[in-house]
């Protein structure tokens, strides 16, 4: 998989800005992105050392209305990457797709 296509965008909540204090970080991945593939891609991007990635697939969300369900969240995937040591990531937040 390509570097560039693997991470899609960072995650900017409450949560996740809570986490970036412990080293972790919250990005949306693409769906086939393997632990390995998510690993040398912020080793080639950001030039840091990832201690673990763990990945979460959300599930579709639909509203119910009285003749159809329709859409209204996507299947995402998320992945944690915890960082090596003290290694942080400037501007994360700013990076856009």
């Amino acid at each position: 998989m390509q570097i560039y296509n693997t991470i899609k965008r960072p995650v900017v909540t409450e949560k996740s800005q809570k986490l970036e204090l412990s080293w972790v970080y919250t990005v949306i991945v693409d769906p086939s992105a393997t632990k390995v593939d998510i690993k040398n891609t912020f080793k080639r991007l950001y030039g840091v050392t990832v201690e673990a990635v763990n990945i979460i697939k959300t599930r579709e969300k639909f509203r119910n209305t009285k003749t159809w369900a329709s859409l209204k969240r996507k299947m995402e995937t998320k992945a944690l990457v915890s960082l090596k040591g003290k290694e942080r990531i400037s501007d994360f937040a700013k990076i856009k797709d």
